[in-house]
């Protein structure tokens, strides 16, 4: 079984020295400094208190590496439309892509049935070129719960969590999600196959979309979102609303929105990734974590006054920081864009 993760990084090094070390012949795509520390030192994996170090094919070159079995994507998700060019080399007739990437994929109405059955979402994909040049036959889903960090160039340190649930976009149990959860588990990680993938996707998505956007604004870790409340109020009104497009679209949520925010304040004083991507100057994820929940309210004609202003905010601290553009890529489609009931 032949894999690329594109992106290594911190979740992607950290997928990569798991399967490198079950046996599996992993590729890494990488850049800089790290992937120069990775060619010279390998990639080490800091967990608990042991190191694990392997010397798997590193690369900034996907060409060098052939057609895969499966590829992992392990970028930030409004990353992935620049590299579609560089990432068809990997892509063989038989090749699946998985989107290990926060917020709703790009496949994400593919096999979907119903009236968006096919439908594609300008936020996230613009212009469809993921679904073109991606394919979303290929796709497999994947949520990523575990927190890592880059600790130095070639050095991953695991923080918590060892769960990736996987899921086939129509639900079905194939051979090729039944292979990739196998390698997961071998390599001791967590990956349970779901048949309603998407249900999954929403319920992580469903506390990103507030209280990564409150905590940029306000720099406030989770524990003290959660616990103040005008923010604790905040968050939920913005819940409420991403739910009722959800279940517009058939999406079952398995806890409620009290349980959901009580357990990210159980996670503690920990920084939201768009918090820590605004202190490190990097380009904020929002897109794939708000504006598109605002996009489907507007295919749904479900009215969001919550994440509206909030997503105007971050929007604009992010254009002043220079760490975002989308706002003003996607106002066009908002302001003409036809409300579906």
């Amino acid at each position: 079984m032949k894999i690329c993760i594109y992106g290594a990084g911190a979740i992607g090094g950290y997928l990569g020295v798991q399967l490198a070390r079950a046996g599996v012949d992993v590729s890494l795509v990488a850049r800089g400094a790290h992937l120069a520390a990775m060619r010279a030192n390998g990639l080490k994996l800091l967990i608990g208190d042991e190191e694990r170090v392997v010397h798997p094919r590193c690369t900034d070159n996907p060409a060098e590496l052939g057609a895969q079995d499966f590829v992992i994507v392990c970028l930030k998700a409004h990353s992935i439309t620049g590299v579609l060019e560089q990432m068809q080399p990997l892509l063989g007739p038989h090749t699946r892509v998985v989107t290990a990437v926060n917020g709703i994929p790009y496949w994400y109405f593919h096999k979907h049935g119903g009236a968006h059955q096919g439908a594609t979402l300008e936020s996230i994909d613009p212009g469809g070129r993921q679904w073109r040049e991606l394919g979303p036959e290929r796709a497999i889903g994947c949520i990523v719960y575990p927190a890592t960090e880059i600790e130095a160039p070639g050095v991953i340190r695991h923080v918590y969590g060892d769960r990736f649930p996987l899921g086939e976009p129509s639900g079905e149990i194939t051979a090729d999600v039944q292979r990739l959860s196998d390698a997961f588990v071998k390599a001791g990680m967590q990956a349970p196959i779901l048949d309603r993938i998407r249900d999954e996707i929403w319920l992580k998505l469903w506390g990103n979309v507030c209280l990564n956007p409150i905590s940029a604004l306000t720099h406030a870790t989770l524990d003290v979102i959660c616990s103040d409340p005008a923010t604790r109020a905040l968050s939920k009104a913005i819940m409420l609303e991403a739910q009722t497009i959800a279940e517009t679209f058939g999406v079952k949520f398995r806890v409620d929105v009290e349980r959901r925010i009580e357990g990210a304040r159980k996670v503690g004083a920990h920084k939201t990734s768009m918090l820590q991507d605004l202190e490190r100057s990097r380009p904020m994820e929002i897109d794939p974590l708000v504006t598109v929940v605002q996009e489907m309210g507007r295919i749904t004609g479900i009215p969001t006054p919550a994440l509206d202003t909030v997503l105007a905010l971050v929007a604009q601290r992010a254009k002043i920081a220079g760490l975002y553009d989308g706002a003003a890529r996607f106002a066009e489609v908002r302001s003409s864009a036809p409300a579906l009931a």
